[in-house]
C-alpha cells in the first residue's frame, strides 16, 4: 500500500469490560484527538493477515539465567506458530551489558532457530565485541565488575537501526524483569525511538534473580558516563551509566509498553510464558490500524498527544482502547 508521507499511523486493540478482544469495529467506531483537536480517520483496516515483524530482545544478565531455557522453548514456538512462511519476519537480539543482534530481519525459521540456540547468559566481564576491559569506574566513584543490562539501548537499538523504516505491522516483545544498568540511552529516549519507528512495545516479565553488584537494578531515567561500546552489528558508542539502588523494573516496563500501545505481562504457574505468547500473538492478529492527516497544530515538529477513544453505545459498554499515547514529527 502507498500512502501519504504525511499520514500518521495508529494500531489499536479494543477489549470489553471482561478483558475479551471486541471485533468487527469500523472506523466510525472511534474518536480521534490530538493535542485536544479533533482529527478525521481517513484510513482504516483490520487485516489480520498484514505482513507482521517481530523483535524478540532478551535479557541474558545474570538475574535471568534460570529462565532463559524456558524462553528460548517458548519463543521458538511462538515463532513457529505466528511466522506465516515468506510473509512474516522477524529479529533476535540478545541483551546484558553488550546489545547483540542475533539474527537481523529475516522470514527464515531455521536462521530464527539458530539465533535461540546462541542466546546465552552473559559472561561477568566488561566485554565488548571481542574486547576486554578493565572494570569501569563510575560517577560515583564505584567499580562494576562487568554485570549490566542495557535494556533502554535495546528498545532504542532494535527501534532506530532494524525496524524503522520497514513495512507492515511492528511489535518489540522484552523478555526480562525490567532492570536497567549500564545503558547509554534513556527510557524516555528509548520510548522516544519506538513511537517514531510506529512500533508497540511487548513485554514479559519476570522477577529474576539478583545477585549483588550492578545486578542490582539502575535509574530508570539513565544518562551517559564513561566508556564502552556495543558489538553485535551496532556501531560503535561511547560511554557508560553506573547504576546503582533497586528501582521498579514492573513499573519501567509498565511505561515503556503503555506509551508505545502494548503491555506487560507477568510470568507465573498460571500464566506461562507460553501462554503470554500465545495472547500476544491473538492481539498483534487482532489489531486495528487508524491512519491520519494531522491538521495544521498536529504536523508540527515534536510530540503529539494521542486521545483514541469509542463512540457511541461503545463507550457506554465501558469497552477500552489500547494505543500509544503519542507520536513525534520532525
Amino acid at each position: 500500500m502507498t500512502v501519504d508521507a504525511k499520514l500518521v499511523i495508529v494500531p489499536a486493540v479494543v477489549r470489553d469490560k471482561h478483558g475479551a478482544l471486541v471485533p468487527g469495529l469500523t472506523g466510525e467506531s472511534f474518536v480521534l484527538q490530538v493535542d485536544g483537536k479533533p482529527q478525521a480517520v481517513r484510513y482504516f483496516d483490520h487485516d489480520a493477515d498484514a505482513p507482521l515483524l517481530v523483535g524478540l530482545l532478551i535479557d541474558t544478565s545474570m538475574s535471568q539465567r534460570s529462565v532463559l531455557d524456558d524462553e528460548r522453548a517458548a519463543s521458538s514456538t511462538f515463532l513457529e506458530k505466528m511466522m506465516a512462511p515468506e510473509r512474516d519476519s522477524a529479529f533476535i537480539i540478545q541483551f546484558a551489558h553488550t546489545v547483540d543482534l542475533l539474527q537481523d530481519v529475516t522470514t527464515s525459521r531455521p536462521k530464527l532457530a539458530e539465533a535461540l540456540k546462541q542466546v546465552e547468559v552473559a559472561r561477568p566481564t566488561l566485554q565488548r565485541g571481542n574486547d576486554f576491559a578493565e572494570p569501569q569506574q563510575d560517577r560515583h566513584g564505584h567499580y562494576g565488575q562487568g554485570a549490566g543490562t542495557a535494556l533502554y539501548d535495546s528498545v532504542f537499538l532494535a527501534s532506530d537501526e532494524v525496524v524503522a523504516n520497514k513495512a507492515g505491522r511492528r511489535a518489540l516483545i522484552l523478555l526480562t524483569d525490567g532492570d536497567d544498568h549500564g545503558s547509554l540511552k534513556t527510557l524516555p529516549q528509548a520510548i522516544e525511538a519506538a513511537q517514531r519507528a510506529d512500533t508497540i512495545v511487548y513485554a514479559i516479565y519476570y522477577t529474576g534473580e539478583h545477585d549483588g553488584g550492578w545486578g542490582q537494578g539502575g535509574h530508570p531515567g539513565g544518562g551517559p558516563g564513561g566508556g564502552g561500546r556495543h558489538g553485535g552489528g551496532f556501531p560503535l558508542m561511547e560511554g557508560w551509566q553506573g547504576g546503582y539502588g533497586q528501582v521498579d523494573g514492573k513499573k519501567v516496563l509498565e511505561r515503556l509498553c503503555a506509551e508505545t500501545g502494548g503491555r506487560v505481562f507477568v510470568v507465573s504457574k498460571k500464566e506461562t510464558v507460553e501462554k503470554i505468547y500465545s495472547e500476544i500473538g491473538e492481539e498483534l492478529r487482532s489489531q486495528y490500524r487508524l491512519g491520519f492527516t494531522p491538521t495544521a497544530g498536529a504536523a508540527a515538529a515534536g510530540y503529539h498527544q494521542i486521545d483514541l477513544t469509542l463512540a457511541g453505545p461503545l463507550a457506554k459498554a465501558k469497552d477500552k482502547v489500547q494505543a500509544r499515547d503519542g507520536y513525534y514529527k520532525r
